[in-house]
């Protein structure tokens, strides 16, 4: 027997730290809510949710799962699991990978591979650009009518830099109301860099990475949209100078989404005072005043959602001096905690603001309907329930993805996932995974 078919009833449940109800779940579908729910309960497998948080499963809308041909870093079976265990039902499989997902097979394969693992769904991204180089559109009307249904296209990793070539693209995915995911960075003004550019990477003797360089590409592609009426979405914003830009180009009425990764909610350039590249990313972390303003950003709405941006990679590619040093971070298992820590200890967002920006608001902009239809009846039974009491000590040799180079390493934060319900089948029960043929 499957969970799909199997009925759970879910008692005392905080639905959104709004309140104590009774969850029934039947046929892979949210049956019934409150004293209905306890009427339906007979036979019924129980889950005590007294004290915990529930939550629709979250969505990400920035994943990276390395397969095909990065296998040593990370797989689907893998990364998805891991993406359970931090509370996920959904994520966005970035096009980075080898070969790049830049045709209809390619993407098929990656959407069966997540189907059959069955921990979340897994939504391939599409790229932008054939083999990610920024000189040819990529088979996107193939991939946007393949079985994967790509909706979200990105070159991710690198920068489609050509304002030509991002007007196409933009044009073009306007027809099946896709949207271009942008990762924002001009590579002239980065060439070269190792972390953010400012008194400290000079102190340091590190290239620096100028804030303006995020900026630049992220004006341009909002007047760029704004031209041709598309979609476009700025991945894991980082400073002070692009929370200002997606303000303005939503008071133009601008059809521009943005992210944040936890990282950049947290982290700090001091980090990179230990030439540790466990602490090296792109975009690298920035001042503290810029963590400021993309808290501000996100607890005003004008950041719409956070994205992991989950980069997994081999130990020798961290461990190792700071410039010979992947750019990267592992997120999944750690994204939830991180906003708890970071957004509702501090008063800054409510439990229903977290599901926005982690659930609904990251579905919405992925197109994916299955997902972020919220806990409601009638609604497909993602649901992640979360003790928000507990406080743990990070350990990458204990999370399930397959690379450790977590930036929180030793750090104690808030929350721990304990149940997660993908479709009504059971991922995680009490804070342990459980395989397909068991649930």
């Amino acid at each position: 027997m499957t969970d799909s078919t199997r009925t759970w009833f879910i008692s005392s449940a905080d639905i959104l730290g709004e309140g104590r109800h009774d969850i029934l779940v039947k046929d892979g579908v949210i049956a019934a809510i409150g004293d209905e729910a306890r009427d339906g309960a007979k036979d019924a497998r129980r889950v005590d949710a007294d004290g915990l948080i529930a939550l629709p499963g979250l969505v990400d809308i920035h994943t990276h799962l390395r397969q095909p041909g990065q296998e040593d870093a990370e797989t689907i079976e893998t990364g998805t699991r891991a993406a359970a265990a931090g509370g996920y039902t959904a994520v966005h499989a970035m096009a980075n990978t080898t070969p790049v997902a830049d045709t209809a097979s390619v993407v098929d394969q990656v959407w069966e591979i997540g189907r059959e693992c069955g921990w979340v769904e897994v939504r391939p991204v599409g790229a932008v650009t054939k083999g990610l180089k920024g000189e040819q559109l990529s088979a996107m009307g193939a991939m946007a009518n393949s079985r994967a249904k790509v909706r979200v296209f990105s070159d991710d990793g690198k920068c489609v830099s050509d304002p030509v070539l991002m007007r196409r693209a933009l044009e073009y995915v306007k027809t099946f109301d896709g949207v271009v995911a942008q990762h924002s960075q001009d590579p002239l003004l980065t060439e070269g860099a190792q972390m953010n550019e400012s008194p400290l990477s000079g102190e340091l003797g590190l290239p620096g990475w100028p804030a303006v360089a995020e900026e630049a590409i992220i004006a341009r592609d909002i007047l760029l949209a704004k031209h041709v009426g598309s979609r476009v979405h700025v991945c894991h914003l980082s400073t002070a100078g692009s929370v200002e830009l997606i303000r303005w180009g939503k008071k133009m009425g601008v059809k521009v989404t943005a992210e944040a990764t936890p990282h950049h909610l947290f982290l700090t350039e001091e980090l990179a005072r230990s030439y540790d590249p466990l602490y090296k990313v792109n975009p690298p972390l920035r001042t503290a005043e810029d963590v400021e303003a993309v808290r501000q950003g996100l607890a005003d709405g004008t950041i719409d959602v956070v994205g992991t941006d989950h980069a997994p990679h081999p130990l020798e590619s961290k461990d190792c001096e700071w410039q010979a040093g992947a750019f990267g971070m592992t997120g999944l298992e750690t994204a939830l905690p991180i906003l708890i820590e970071t957004m509702v200890n501090t008063g800054r967002m409510t439990w229903a603001d977290i599901a926005r920006v982690l659930s609904t608001t990251p579905a919405k902009i992925g197109r994916v309907s299955t997902q972020g239809q919220g806990l409601v009846v009638g609604a497909l039974a993602n649901i992640t329930l979360v003790d928000p009491s507990v406080r743990r000590i990070v350990d990458p040799a204990t999370q399930q993805s397959r690379s450790s180079n977590s930036p929180y390493r030793g750090m104690e934060l808030p929350g721990q996932v304990l149940y997660t319900f993908h479709r009504g089948e059971s991922t995680v029960l009490a804070g342990e995974l459980i395989s397909k043929e068991n649930r």
